[in-house]
């Protein structure tokens, strides 16, 4: 494995920095504002961000997977909420579009998700569980010569903007029970809604709710549970690059900050408690990268690495987090006045963690791959712990009046 970029590759990075400095110009007042500047969008399409990922027969112009990385990266640090609706827009609906649809059927689709001309969404998660699949209700029923599906997801990115979602949900007809239905927002039957949220606030998101939204039967396609991983496999991958941009964006603030500000009569970067915090931050965050750019590699080549990004989902996330709160703590209180940047990356970071199965979860699977499988087995959770019972096993009195008469009885045969 060569990370190694050639010049055609930097030079991809630098012009995609260059195209991205007015997003990162506004990120602050989209952030204030709630809602995604119109201009973000035409900026990434002028790019060419969206066509990075996918081959030029579908009308993409990929690059190896470490590029892919540092370009997701590049967007990451200007604007965490543009990054977000973007790549889950021109990366992981492309993704699973072409992986499970049909290449005629949806190949005009796929062209205009990665030319830009619509926006797609990933709807999953339901208000019933999280990563629970199982609660999930969302259902596609046959209806005359087509399918209709009615439930509702939330906590969707894109719920508000998107014209297409891929959606997952259960189909009875078919031996696997499940399916990924390719539905047009734009339909009657359809509503959406926007949800508030602490972090990415520029980011759409919100919920959908399907009332007898019609599909046609080229857009519902049998998907088997078991390979729900490697369908989900892109949107980690992103979610954990995206959390390495944000703390290389607080990592940039705190060591400015620490350049410049004087207390005690020296720079805070002369103390040695603000060295060593900044040293290990810079640690944290190289290694999520190597990690990020490994899978980003395999993945570019097309094998699989549900191992590799069930590791590196919940590190990358997690060393986010600790990243801003090194830069909160260099920055002082001043770093959590609103408007702030480093304020912003602190509400920005923790969205990172629940995203595609939270952490918890994610260490599950990783478990699951060292062969340590738990099976469940039924219990009696309000079992007795038998401090009720004496000497020889009886409960209460009764069983101290037999406890006492074996005694005696035992003494007597002595």
């Amino acid at each position: 494995m060569d990370y190694t970029l050639d010049d055609s590759d930097r030079a991809l990075v630098a012009d995609l920095e260059q195209a991205f400095a007015g997003i990162a110009d506004r990120a602050q007042a989209a952030d204030s504002a709630g809602e995604l500047p119109e201009q973000n969008w035409t900026d990434v399409i002028d790019s060419g961000y969206l066509k990075l990922f996918h081959p030029a027969e579908i009308g993409g112009m990929k690059v190896n997977g470490v590029a892919q990385a540092l370009a997701m990266e590049t967007l990451a640090k200007a604007c965490p909420s543009t990054f977000w609706s973007a790549t889950m827009s021109g990366l992981e609906c492309v993704k699973l579009i072409q992986a499970h649809g049909d290449p005629v059927e949806h190949r005009a689709l796929l062209g205009q998700l990665i030319r830009g001309e619509r926006v797609g969404c990933f709807a999953v998660v339901e208000n019933t569980s999280g990563c629970d699949v199982e609660s999930y209700r969302s259902t596609v029923r046959r209806d005359g010569s087509g399918y209709v599906l009615d439930g509702e997801k939330t906590r969707i990115t894109n719920a508000t903007t998107a014209d297409v979602a891929v959606v997952l949900a259960r189909f009875p007809e078919t031996r696997t029970g499940w399916c990924y239905a390719f539905v047009d927002l734009r339909q009657p039957g359809v509503r959406t809604s926007s949800l508030p949220h602490m972090g990415l606030r520029a980011m759409p998101w919100g919920g959908v709710v399907f009332d007898a939204a019609r599909l046609s039967a080229a857009d519902v396609v049998p998907v088997d549970l078991r390979n729900l991983r490697e369908g989900v496999g892109w949107g980690w991958l992103f979610m954990s690059i995206a959390a390495i941009g944000v703390a290389e964006s607080a990592l940039t603030a705190a060591v400015r900050h620490a350049r410049r500000h004087v207390a005690f009569g020296r720079p805070l970067g002369h103390m040695e408690g603000v060295r060593d915090a900044l040293a290990r931050t810079r640690v944290e965050i190289d290694a999520a990268r190597l990690l990020a750019h490994r899978c980003a590699w395999h993945r570019g080549e097309g094998r699989p690495v549900q191992d590799l990004l069930g590791m590196l989902k919940p590190f990358a996330t997690e060393m986010a987090v600790r990243a801003v709160e090194c830069a909160v703590q260099v920055h002082g209180a001043c770093a959590l006045t609103p408007g702030h940047p480093v304020e912003r990356l602190y509400r920005d970071a923790p969205m990172h963690l629940f995203g595609g199965f939270a952490a918890n979860r994610q260490r599950e699977l990783v478990a699951e791959e060292l062969g340590l499988t738990v099976t469940y087995q039924e219990h009696g959770m309000l079992m007795g712990t038998g401090l009720d019972k004496d000497a020889i096993g009886l409960p209460g009195p009764r069983g101290r009046e037999r406890n006492d008469q074996a005694i005696q009885d035992r003494a007597a045969a002595r």
